[in-house]
């Protein structure tokens, strides 16, 4: 089980340093990075600083990527399991893929203003009437960017067992538009997994801090399985089982560990 912290700052002071110091150097990299951002911004439908940054700040929080198989060299929909925050610099790292997240984080305009430069689809789930235009921001988000990464479990598990995949949430991604490879992804975090993942109550900030204060590299392996086909993708139901039964299988493969 996945260790539950309920304290905003680690007890050690040199894990409060840490963590102090790789907040405040992904502060300074978003300023230098956003001005450039803006300078790209209209000469290029590829952007290459979101890329950068989120490069940068797997970095800084001490994040080694291992990357197993080869991203969609065509525009792509992955999707991938979800542990941690984590996932999300890994797999823009390697790809340069924007997200779809859910529309309630728009609550929170910074959040929003900070997804938006990276391309995020926000999508409301739960209203039918906006999936057509939640259709074409997915296209204009693939033009883009070139992939386009949706987490099926709607949240982040263990890492130990992967969730129902919901179809619901692949509404705007079907049906699927020509050249557009569907492109399943497993995260894996190894032996790190359980203090890693965000699950239970624990709150975003706790599991951030949690994160940043660790003082070991943590390694994720991103392993870019082989894009779905045939009667895989006949509807958004099929998709999903498919992608599921996908990374469930890959997911077997990797030695079992206690965790720690």
């Amino acid at each position: 089980m996945a260790h539950e912290s309920h304290q905003h700052l680690p007890n050690s002071l040199f894990g409060r340093l840490l963590v102090l110091t790789r907040a405040l150097a992904m502060i300074a990299l978003l300023i230098a990075c956003v001005p450039l951002y803006y300078l790209w911004h209209p000469f290029t439908h590829h952007n290459p600083w979101p890329r950068y940054f989120m490069r940068a700040i797997a970095r800084i929080a001490g994040l080694k990527i291992r990357i197993i198989g080869r991203p969609s060299r065509k525009g792509a929909f992955i999707l991938a399991n979800h542990i941690s925050w984590l996932d999300i610099p890994a797999l823009a790292s390697l790809s340069g893929t924007a997200f779809v997240a859910h529309d309630g984080l728009t609550a929170h305009g910074w959040l929003r203003w900070l997804g938006s430069l990276n391309d995020t689809v926000f999508i409301a789930r739960h209203d039918r009437k906006s999936v057509a235009g939640q259709v074409r921001q997915v296209r204009e988000a693939i033009r883009e960017t070139g992939a386009l990464t949706i987490f099926p479990e709607g949240t982040t598990s263990d890492g130990h067992t992967l969730l129902p995949f919901k179809s619901s949430l692949l509404s705007a991604l079907t049906p699927v538009p020509d050249g557009i490879a569907v492109q399943p992804v497993l995260i894996s975090y190894g032996k790190d997994t359980p203090n890693i993942a965000w699950v239970g109550d624990e709150s975003g900030l706790d599991n951030f801090l949690r994160i940043a204060s660790r003082t070991r590299r943590i390694v994720a392996s991103v392993r870019f399985l082989e894009p779905l086909s045939g009667e895989a993708l006949a509807n958004r139901k099929t998709i999903a089982a498919a992608a599921q039964r996908a990374i469930e299988n890959a997911r077997r493969e990797i030695p079992a560990r206690p965790p720690v």
